[in-house]
């Protein structure tokens, strides 16, 4: 086999997926280095993608050329639509998957590219070309490239570029109860030699640790005494490519603990490895164990268990919600005290791993090292959980390392282009130390950045860069003529009713089509039948009206970001008291009462202080200085 490649990536999980895939559209050949090729594209953990946040990241990456949205909507027995009560700007897809049929999915996608070579083995350090000092001498530390990797065997694979996706793997241990094992995943192996090459290179490492439930058997649980949780009626799918979702929908399943599980958590929590003082890795605070939910909420007497299927044909549920890595005896126990679930059979138990990480401030918003250029960090590693989050910085990661081989220009997303600018802004700036998990609030231009508008604000961008296929480009250009007829023709035509009325002000259609709510669109289409002729779809038809209505609010927010200059020049009073802004986090207010920032700018570089603190410290200033006039 020929093992020189341009980009090398260690990892064949969601991040190694997308980076592999990137580099190779950008016509890099690209090898992926991964413990077993069978694993590929695997779900680690819930076999779902989207949710809040998450699903607009999903969305992101399709319309950039990815592939994780064509995977789930071929995969799906489920899809949702999350916060359809609220504002468009906070509603998410998700998806529930069918997780042998995902990775088939993933690999099928993935090895169709040639420039793509998989490699199994374990990578364990680097390989360098020395370079030369300013002097003519020979200065390894300071002019060296990266020109490879060396595995486990002896083989060496040459790159110009490497990126790192190595997710739980990174000398990863598995805890359950007492007992650990060495993995990086339930029944796999982990990688242990690139850790201390990490090191050598005097980067900044941590542990971090996540968990994920038991499974169980489909057959031993009570349904009927259970809520039962239905897909989309019309459900709609994650791909700009996908035309339609043929499978018919699963039912997930709801449930809750309750007094006596928590009874038995609690009295057994010397029993969980993070309070025994097993585990020195953080975990994630939105994605909580069991324990830790039944500690940090003590006035909680339940809290929900979804229950969900893994497939179309598989006999394991995923028990959502009820993440432990207590012995499994005692997950026997407190299983068996909630409702409908009195006679579970437990097939795979719950447990915690951990793991490693490199703190992201090590990196640039390319992804890549900032001392060790040509190597590239994506997942995991950077120090964010979930399947989105490192998807996401793949892709970002497998861009930008093949268009910086080319000589060309680097592919960054700003906070207010996409969900991906905002996680990588977030990463590469705060420095978290717990798992980072995307939410709608952490985007301070939320309305910009609707899951429906996704392609609008992102295939133009890809294309730019010869990103995406030549089928996405001509759809999206087909839609993009769609939408500017349908909005010259409503502009132009008026309201039937007003006009037969006589006298008074005619109201065009666009107008009609703002001022009302969600379905807006439809009352348009009651009154100008003809619009239909335009062909536009239920999507397009519902993006056009969230333009339309939100129009206020979208060009308070588009003057927000060419306002940045002016942030520099607005100052801030020595007295301000940061503890009356309403909504301000606390961690926020803290920041800023010890450091009393000069201007609003100052703040905004605060540690602690996120673009959404800062917009909500603006408007408070502004009504000050009112209130002062």
């Amino acid at each position: 086999m020929d093992l020189a490649f341009d980009v090398i990536v260690i990892g064949g999980g969601h991040a190694g997926v997308e980076a592999a895939a990137a580099s190779a559209r950008l016509g890099a050949r690209c090898a992926l280095i991964t413990l077993e090729q069978a694993a590929i594209g695997r779900m680690s953990c819930n076999p779902a993608i989207g949710g809040v946040g998450k699903g607009q990241l999903t969305r992101e990456i399709d319309a950039l050329g990815g592939l994780m949205g064509r995977i789930t909507d071929r995969a799906g027995i489920q899809f949702r639509v999350l916060n359809t009560s609220k504002g468009r700007a906070v509603q998410s897809p998700r998806a529930q998957c069918d997780r042998d049929l995902y990775e088939q999915v993933a690999q099928e996608m993935l090895l169709a590219d040639d420039r793509v070579t998989v490699v199994e083995g374990e990578a364990v350090d680097f390989c360098w070309q020395e370079g030369l000092s300013g002097d003519g001498l020979l200065d390894g530390s300071r002019n060296r490239t990266i020109r490879g990797v060396k595995l486990a065997d002896g083989r060496e694979v040459s790159g110009k570029a490497v990126i790192l996706t190595t997710g739980t793997f990174l000398e990863g241990l598995l805890h359950t109860g007492l007992e650990k094992v060495a993995g990086g995943r339930f029944g796999e192996a982990g990688s242990y030699g690139l850790g201390d090459a990490l090191r050598k290179l005097n980067l900044p490492t941590a542990r971090l640790k996540t968990g994920t439930p038991p499974r169980i058997a489909a057959d031993s649980v009570n349904y009927a005494v259970m809520q039962e949780q239905p897909g989309d009626v019309h459900p709609a799918a994650f791909s700009y490519l996908t035309d339609e979702l043929p499978q018919k929908q699963i039912s997930c399943w709801v449930t809750r603990t309750n007094a006596a599980t928590h009874k038995i958590v609690r009295d057994n929590l010397h029993l969980a490895p993070m309070y025994a003082g097993r585990i020195d890795g953080v975990g994630p605070r939105y994605c909580p164990s069991l324990e830790d939910k039944i500690v940090r909420f003590g006035d909680r007497d339940s809290h929900n268990v979804f229950l969900e299927p893994e497939g179309w044909n598989s006999d394991l549920l995923y028990a959502n919600g009820i993440s432990t890595s207590l012995p499994v005896e005692i997950q026997d126990q407190f299983v068996h005290t909630i409702h409908g679930m009195e006679n579970a059979v437990i097939v795979q138990p719950g447990y915690a791993v951990e793991y490693t990480f490199v703190a992201p401030r090590s990196l640039r918003r390319t992804l890549e090292l900032r001392e060790h250029p040509g190597i590239y960090l994506a997942g995991q590693i950077c120090g964010t959980s979930g399947y989105e989050e490192a998807a996401g910085q793949g892709l970002m990661a497998g861009m930008n390392a093949a268009l910086k081989l080319q000589g060309r220009e680097e592919f960054i997303l700003g906070r207010h282009e996409a969900y991906i600018g905002v996680m990588i802004d977030d990463l590469v700036v705060s420095d978290p130390t717990e798992p980072y998990r995307m939410f709608t609030s952490r985007a301070e231009h939320r309305l910009l950045l609707r899951h429906d508008n996704a392609d609008a604000r992102l295939t133009p961008r890809a294309m730019a860069v010869g990103a995406v296929c030549a089928v996405r480009e001509q759809r999206w250009l087909a839609k993009a003529a769609r939408l500017q007829a349908a909005r010259e023709q409503l502009n132009q035509r008026f309201d039937p009713r007003r006009s037969m009325q006589g006298g008074g002000k005619k109201v065009r259609l666009h107008d009609v089509m703002r001022r009302v709510e969600d379905g807006g669109w439809e009352k348009v289409l009651e009154l100008a039948p003809e619009l239909c002729e335009l062909g536009l779809s239920t999507e397009d038809w519902q993006t056009l009206h969230a333009d339309l209505h939100y129009e206020g609010y979208i060009k308070r927010q588009q003057n927000w970001v060419e306002r940045g200059a002016q942030r520099e020049q607005t100052h801030l009073p020595d007295n301000f008291d940061y503890h009356q802004i309403r909504g301000l986090r606390n961690e926020a207010q803290e920041s800023l009462a010890a450091a009393k920032p000069a201007t609003l700018a100052a703040a905004g570089r605060l540690a602690g202080v996120t673009p959404a603190d800062l917009a909500l410290l603006e408007v408070s200033l502004a009504r000050l200085h009112r209130n002062l006039n």
